[in-house]
């Protein structure tokens, strides 16, 4: 039975692996690794230490179903509709930009329970606190080392981690991505920012008239959610819960910067837009390194299509 290792537990690495489990011609055994402590990537959900129905969505906010994606791809919303974990985003966002044809869909358990749930189908062995190092060729099979334990031998692997974080492994990888490749692959550029999810203790309120925001006059914030409103879950035994995204330039300025200073900049912005929120019981501050894909630079068809 052939070992196919994806390494990398967010969208791109739990679909795929869904779709292979699915798809393969004939068994495979798949596994997947990921450097963090949970699955989800850029679209994870962090939970109250006190409640943990209490949850935030530190990346991705919703799902925007554009025209173009809907004509190709249909049926993995209608799934993931018919199984509840995503719902219509009815909740007002204030100053989102709608274009025509486009659905957009919120998760009532998280952002996350997407990758959850492909992973869940995938049937993989899925390993956390895995950061691959190297990538060398052994008698045919891929060994794949990492910071700690023994090497493991794979026949596939398949990396859908950032591009900067695959030009920085060892090994024989190195060697097999073309001086026409890596600067093809060295053009990707990626934007930075951070999250801040705030926890409040149940019956606390806040009172505005919106459920997201996007801000357009500060030079810290660009959006704020409140979470629960978000995913329409009002509740006397769950405390509200608030995330706030940085703008671009702030993420860019501190990324360097140690997370609990960045985090009590940003409460100093929440506060002079929202003033008198309380004090959260908790908060979980989220520095992406990799935000957004900004730009890239298409290989040429030659190398794009592979062999």
């Amino acid at each position: 039975m052939a070992r196919v290792l994806i390494v990398g537990a967010g969208l791109t690495g739990s679909l795929c692996a869904a779709l292979l489990r699915k798809e393969a011609p004939r068994p495979v055994h798949l596994a997947v690794w990921d450097e963090a402590g949970d699955s989800g990537g850029r679209m994870s959900t962090a939970r109250s230490p006190y409640n943990p129905q209490s949850t935030v969505d530190l990346g991705a906010q919703y799902i925007t179903c554009t025209s173009h994606y809907a004509k190709h791809h249909q049926s993995f919303y209608d799934d993931l509709l018919a199984l509840g974990i995503l719902k219509p985003l009815t909740a007002p966002i204030e100053g989102m930009v709608m274009k025509e044809g486009d659905c957009n869909f919120m998760a009532p358990q998280g952002i996350s329970s997407i990758i959850k749930h492909y992973l869940k189908e995938s049937g993989a062995d899925v390993c956390f606190r895995h950061c691959v190092t190297q990538i060398n060729l052994r008698n045919d099979k891929w060994e794949v080392s990492k910071e700690t334990g023994p090497p493991e031998q794979f026949d596939i692997v398949v990396l859908t981690m950032p591009v900067p974080q695959i030009l920085q492994l060892q090994g024989d990888i190195a060697n097999l991505i073309s001086e026409c490749q890596r600067r093809q692959l060295e053009s990707v550029s990626y934007s930075s920012r951070y999250a801040l999810g705030l926890f409040y203790e149940a019956g606390t309120k806040i009172d505005v008239p919106w459920a997201g925001q996007y801000i357009t006059s500060n030079p810290c914030i660009r959006f704020i959610s409140i979470d629960n409103k978000k995913r329409n879950i009002e509740s006397s035994e769950i405390g509200p819960s608030l995330v706030v995204h940085t703008t671009v330039p702030f993420g860019v300025t501190h990324l360097d910067h140690h997370t609990e200073d960045a985090e009590e900049l940003i409460f100093q912005q929440l506060e002079a837009i929202l003033p008198g929120l309380p004090r959260p019981v908790a908060t979980r501050c989220q520095k992406w390194r990799y935000s957004q894909m900004d730009f890239w630079e298409p290989l040429p068809s030659s190398f794009a299509s592979g062999p």
